[in-house]
């Protein structure tokens, strides 16, 4: 593990379903240099989720008080419930050397990557191993109504049509092989922020 680098964000995308936040929840709790961003959200908590660990739930009123207030550092409004990262939680663990981890939608990853230089990021979508296998696994969680389920099918397919936004493409087809191409692909990018961090160390021996 390389501990001497630049702090990074890695940004995570998929369709509901193809497993990343599962993905997600395995790197975070094998990388103790990697903390989760939490976002804020309007949406109503489910039964298994925590408060603070999983999302901050806030309603709509305080939300879009924090936006104006541009506490966001991307925001975006899905299935009729408002989600936002804020952006002290960010700066703080930068700040504190621990790369950030998020777990965003495709309209949520184009706007962090409007206010980071493509050097601090690395992007990586999730693919399932097919539309059948997608709406199987939806339908199993046994958590939503028919007719989100639909609509969950239909954002997919719009999700899935910005997979070229990003660096890395990773089919779920098995857990843990996909898990450790993601451990591969951060490991690479922190030998490459490790080698920026030498270099800008060697360069100041000179100012």
């Amino acid at each position: 593990m390389f501990i001497n680098h630049l702090p990074f964000l890695i940004i995570i995308s998929s369709p509901s379903g193809a497993g990343k936040s599962t993905l997600c929840k395995m790197i975070v709790q094998n990388d103790p240099l990697i903390r989760l961003s939490i976002s804020a959200t309007t949406r109503k908590k489910r039964p298994q989720e925590i408060a603070g660990q999983h999302y901050h739930f806030v309603n709509r009123e305080k939300f879009l008080q924090m936006k104006n207030n541009q506490e966001f550092l991307e925001s975006a409004e899905v299935f009729d419930n408002f989600y936002g990262t804020p952006k002290k939680n960010v700066d703080d663990a930068l700040n504190n050397g621990h790369c950030v981890l998020f777990d965003i939608d495709w309209q949520g990853a184009r706007q962090i990557k409007q206010n980071f230089s493509a050097d601090q990021i690395v992007s990586i979508f999730i693919l399932p191993p097919s539309i059948q296998e997608l709406e199987r696994r939806l339908r199993a969680r046994a958590q939503d109504p028919e007719e989100i389920v639909q609509e969950r099918m239909r954002e997919a397919r719009n999700e899935i049509s910005h997979y070229e936004e990003y660096d890395f493409m990773i089919i779920n087809d098995d857990l843990n092989t996909s898990y450790q191409k993601i451990r591969s692909i951060i490991e690479a990018k922190r030998v490459a922020r490790q080698n920026q961090n030498d270099i800008k160390k060697f360069i100041n021996q000179f100012s």
